[in-house]
């Protein structure tokens, strides 16, 4: 009996080691290609010199060299330190003013009333998709009926207050505490963590390559965003700018505003709302892309049971991912902080209320604010402009290549496997969860009745949560 447990167990253990050592090729190479359209504009250190001073091993490395140092060979390493960091806030809070002084000065495509009574038509479509098409009512209601409240003439729900003593729009006070500061993504992927199982992606390791694969949007619309710029003189892109437009290839508003928060706070809102206006329209946008690259038989093939995860296996991963990222990649250790307690909240049972919580009126009243701050953004004068239209583009772009890269590597993986892979679950890779899980299983049901893909398709879709939040830190570490 005990033989018959251990052996499942090094199985799994070797396809762990395997999988992380190849995501972790990946995202060396994609930093290696990020680099190098860096250093086409600066001499400063190389993507790899980065990503290696951005790890917590290069800090605790450096930690115990300073047992050998004198006090004076610490307090000069500490000085250094501050005026590298010095430099650093300076720089960003230069380029922050030289942000907000261009939004400021930018002009609309069309005059501010025509504007505001097509953004009112959109936001009601918006409303209408999710109560009468049920298209994510979750995200599309709450962002539609924002969009109705920010376009309001002469109101100013979504704006700071124009006379002193005044108070600000009650959306503009929502939007400056939980999406300027970062704070509510953080709050979704603590929610996001309680309501998710990790099971299907623990009992078969190797689905998360295909949540790997899915990330390549975002490099690639990174390239596009830079190459868009340098093509038109009505679109002025620099390098962090880019990197936050790719991030939506992700398909993880969360992430979108996390990084874009940090890189890019005066293109926040446009690519906010693109974020979440695909995340919802993934029904739509993701069947035609999976038809286009599988044939009939690949959509009818059915796929194994998956095994039955233990309990420890599912307390111990959520940890296990945690400090892997504190000593491989600490920029991303506040989103994977916070999916990885809402998961261990929810696996640990000693803490129910904690994540009944988390899983029902935390997230709910979070969604809530988050929709109505996200749909503020969609008034005429932020929204009509050339650079945001960019991102609604650049973004359809960067989820299109993110859900046929997986469902590529998906095709490849089920050609060299012994056991059968349905190449829709790769398209699951992309971090909407579970949305594209879903529709992954209903493709499948479409063309096979007895086909039922969803646990399957839950693999590759956490892989891609966490995939996702994985380039968001190589990004803040190399950008």
């Amino acid at each position: 009996m005990k033989n018959t447990i251990l052996k499942p167990a090094s199985r799994i253990n070797k396809a762990w080691w395997i999988t992380f050592g190849t995501i972790l090729f990946a995202l060396f190479f994609m930093g290696q290609a990020t680099g190098g359209v860096e250093a086409a504009d600066t001499d400063e250190k190389s993507s790899v010199d980065k990503l290696v001073e951005s790890t917590g091993i290069y800090s605790f490395v450096r930690g115990f060299e300073e047992l050998g140092m004198s006090e004076d060979q610490i307090a000069e390493r500490r000085a250094e330190e501050a005026t590298v960091l010095a430099t650093q806030n300076a720089e960003a809070a230069e380029r922050q003013d030289e942000m907000q002084a261009a939004s400021h000065t930018k002009q609309g495509l069309l005059p501010n009333g025509v504007g505001q009574l097509i953004m009112l038509v959109i936001g009601v479509l918006l409303v209408y998709l999710a109560i009468a098409k049920g298209f994510e009512p979750l995200l599309l209601l709450p962002i539609g009926f924002g969009g109705i409240l920010a376009n309001i003439p002469m109101v100013g729900i979504s704006h700071a207050a124009v006379v002193v003593g005044q108070p600000d729009g009650f959306l503009h006070i929502i939007y400056s505490m939980g999406i300027e500061s970062g704070l509510f993504p953080l709050f979704i992927f603590m929610g996001v963590g309680a309501m998710t199982d990790f099971g299907p992606l623990i009992a078969n390791p190797k689905t998360a390559l295909l949540g790997a694969a899915a990330q390549f949007g975002i490099f690639a619309t990174l390239i596009g965003a830079l190459a868009l710029s340098n093509a038109t003189d009505i679109i002025h892109y620099n390098l962090r700018d880019a990197a936050s437009i790719g991030i939506i290839g992700g398909a993880d508003g969360p992430t979108s505003i996390f990084v874009a928060s940090r890189l890019s706070p005066r293109l926040l809102g446009a690519i906010a709302v693109a974020a979440y206006s695909y995340m919802a329209l993934v029904p739509i946008i993701q069947p035609p892309i999976m038809n286009l690259f599988t044939t009939k038989a690949e959509r009818m093939i059915k796929m194994e049971q998956l095994r039955h995860v233990s309990k420890l296996e599912k307390i111990t991963f959520p940890l296990m991912v945690l400090f892997l990222c504190v000593l491989l990649l600490p920029d991303a250790t506040p989103l994977m902080g916070a999916l990885m307690f809402g998961n261990l909240a929810k696996e640990s049972g000693v803490v129910d209320r904690l994540s009944d919580t988390m899983q029902n009126a935390f997230i709910n009243i979070v969604t809530i604010l988050l929709g109505l701050s996200v749909g503020s953004k969609l008034s005429a004068e932020k929204f009509l402009s050339a650079e945001t239209l960019g991102i609604l583009v650049l973004g359809a772009v960067a989820f299109s290549i993110g859900t046929a890269t997986g469902v590529l590597l998906a095709k490849l993986m089920n050609k060299l496997s012994k056991e059968p892979i349905n190449p829709l679950i790769g398209a699951a890779g992309v971090s909407a969860v579970p949305m594209a899980a879903r529709v992954a299983n209903k493709v499948g049901l479409d063309n096979n009745p007895q086909n039922f893909l969803l646990m399957h398709a839950m693999g590759p879709n956490v892989s891609g949560v966490i995939g996702s939040a994985v380039a968001a830190g190589v990004l803040l570490a190399l950008v």
